[in-house]
Order: structure tokens, then sequence, then C-alpha cells
């Protein structure tokens, strides 16, 4: 058993292979290179191809809604997915930046899912600042049976939510900021079969590294945080966080011997 942060960006970074070798160091065996554009997710896939315990995802992140026709997006992205990207996403709204017109990010969203549901693969979402619409969305589009909310930055309000829906909860660093007092609240309502944990690299880099540039390594520091919130021991939430992973994305897990 290892560490898996499913939710890195590495491939547009000079350094990728040095932040997986330094992860490796730490126990964290497994990564998903998340795309947030047509470009970046054909990155990722190649990156992805030439390591081993590395996957990629195709999506089209709500800041990049605007990069192209809808219908265009979408036969792009299924060709990533065939090509062997795991999961659609990172997709949904951001209404804190705003840097694709709303209706825009909504549409995009609401083809990503559709695009998920037709293929039946993951979906993963990010949102901000945006909860109503994201369930709106969900709701009148339908669920995917995998579902993973991303970087989970809402209470238990919208976990409960989130967690009828059949989704599972992806916890980041913000989980060990203090000030982050909904999050808290939220991961400790979560099922333990129902969470996971990520780090964003190079985003949101958890505490006792705040203010640094974040790495794969780290995602050990996401999960002691998160042990200390659920009342859990580090390696419980290893060993869940890591089954849970693998169900999430449809992913084998490594044999033993």
């Amino acid at each position: 058993m290892a560490f898996f942060d499913h939710h890195c960006h590495l491939a547009d970074l000079d350094d990728g292979q040095e932040l997986l070798d330094a992860a490796r160091s730490q126990g964290v065996s497994r990564f998903i290179d998340v795309g947030v554009t047509i470009q970046s997710s054909r990155a990722c896939l190649e990156f992805a191809s030439t390591r081993d315990g590395v996957w990629a995802t195709a999506g089209v992140h709500p800041h990049d809604s605007n990069e192209g026709p809808v219908d265009e997006l979408i036969v792009a992205l299924e060709q990533l997915v065939d090509g062997g990207a795991v999961a659609v996403g990172e997709c949904g709204l951001d209404y804190h930046y705003d840097h694709s017109p709303r209706n825009t990010q909504r549409d995009v969203f609401a083809a990503q899912i559709q695009l998920a549901l037709r293929l039946d693969v993951p979906l993963v979402i990010h949102t901000r600042e945006a909860w109503q619409d994201t369930f709106a969305v969900l709701d009148d589009e339908g669920w995917p049976r995998r579902t993973i909310l991303h970087c989970f930055t809402g209470g238990p309000q919208e976990a409960e939510r989130c967690l009828a829906g059949g989704a599972v909860l992806s916890f980041s660093g913000i989980v060990t900021f203090k000030g982050a007092a909904d999050v808290r609240e939220a991961a400790k309502q979560v099922p333990p079969d129902r969470y996971l944990v990520e780090t964003d690299t190079p985003f949101l880099a958890p505490v006792p590294h705040r203010g640094r540039r974040n790495q794969p390594a780290w995602v050990v520091d996401v999960a002691r945080g998160l042990a200390e919130v659920r009342g859990e021991t580090v390696a419980e939430v290893e060993a869940n966080a890591w089954a849970n992973t693998h169900a999430a994305y449809g992913l084998a897990l490594p044999t033993v011997g």
C-alpha cells in the first residue's frame, strides 16, 4: 500500500519528473495528471504514457470554457479518452474569477457531463463559489456513477448534497488550513469509503509548507491533516484513500508479490 495523488498538474512543469521521483521517495507511488484545456490534456496523456503509475485525464476547466466551440471541444475530449485518458475533467464552474462567461461555463460543463455519462467514465469536477449552479447542472444532466468533487471547498451542507448524488469528495491542502472551518467540518462527516486525498500541485501547499509551490510528495501531509480532523490514524486514511481512488477511477489495485 502507498499514497495516491490523484489530482496534480505536472506535464507543463519543467521539473515534473523530479517531482515524481521526490514523491516516490516519500511513499507516493501513483498519480493522475489532470488536463484543463485540450492542449494540456494532450500533454498530460503524453506525460503519463511514458511513466509507470501515472495516468491522465482530459478536460476543459471553467477558466478555459471559451477556448472553442462546444462541439469541437467534446470531439477532441472523446478522442483523448479513446487514447487512454481515464476521466473527463477537470471541468465545472468557477464564479470567483469568471475567466469565461458563466453561460459558456455552464454549457461546456453540461457537455462534459454528457460525455462522461455516454462513455461511462469518471467525471472530475471543479467548483468555486458556484455550488447552486453546479448542483443544478448535475441534476439536469445526471450524476455520472463515478463523480469526483476535486479540492472540496464546501461545508457540511454541500458535502451532504454531493454524497446524496453518489459522488466522492477529494480533500486537498485546504483541509490543513485552520481558517477552513467549513471544509474541516465536512471532512468529519464523509464516510470512510467516500473520500480521496490530493495535492492539486502546484497549488495549495498544505501546512507546514504553505506559501511554497506544492508537490505530490506533500499528499502525505494532506492525509495527516485529514486524519487529525477525522480522528483516524494516518495509516487508516492512507488505506481508505488508496482503495477509494482506485475504485473512483476504475483502476486495478496493484498485485502483491
